[in-house]
């Protein structure tokens, strides 16, 4: 249901492009926009802050998945992270839709399912299968590709906490938490995977010495 609902708005969005539509609207100009049941709010609101912080996830998850596209080894990686990014569009498309001011039917087609985060599970066990024992605490960093994947994870926290009021306040569910969660933890583990997919060393902390 959910990805029927996704499919006919970007059906509506394409036909509105053809039929001569702009892309601007003019209608966030004074600082309020809709969420995705019709209501308008301001764009300083927690929803809207978990909103954008979940865009800006997805575009840095972007320039990760484009780098791993141009090495052979890391073709498997690339298709996790494409899945992951459709799934944030779900998770935004959740959001947009506080349960305590939005129809039953549509909160209904814009659940997120706990599936999502046994997937993502099931890749961190895949490729932590192939990883040596972490012994020491890892720096950001670990070549190109490790690195993006760094940033994409710190960002994730951020994105987590942002939700957590929303969670808290019950107009979103605790799957999607859930699933930001487990989606930190995948791109640590997935920096790590890149990083020996790649033959780059992994930047290990160093205590200062006295």
């Amino acid at each position: 249901m959910r990805r029927m609902a996704s499919r006919r708005l970007l059906r509506s969005q394409i036909g509105k492009i053809r039929r001569g539509f702009k892309v601007y609207t003019r209608t966030g100009d004074e600082g309020k926009t809709s969420l995705y049941n019709g209501l308008r709010a301001s764009k300083t609101t927690p929803t809207f802050e978990a909103l954008g912080n979940t865009d800006e996830l997805n575009s840095l998850i972007g320039v990760a998945r484009y780098k791993c596209s141009q090495i052979e080894g890391l073709k498997e990686l690339e298709h996790m992270i494409s899945d992951i990014q459709s799934r944030l569009l779900d998770v935004g498309s959740h959001i947009a839709t506080p349960k305590l001011s939005s129809p039953d039917d549509r909160i209904k087609a814009m659940q997120f399912d706990e599936k999502h985060v046994v997937q993502l599970e099931n890749w961190i066990d895949q490729m932590d299968e192939e990883l040596p024992e972490l012994k020491n605490f890892i720096l950001p960093g670990g070549g190109d590709v490790g690195s993006a994947l760094h940033v994409a994870r710190s960002v994730a926290r951020r994105t987590e906490r942002s939700v957590i009021p929303i969670v808290m306040q019950e107009e979103a569910d605790h799957s999607v938490l859930k699933y930001l969660n487990r989606l930190s933890d995948f791109f640590f583990v997935a920096a790590r995977y890149a990083s020996a997919k790649t033959g780059e060393d992994e930047v290990v902390y160093k205590k200062e010495r006295e």
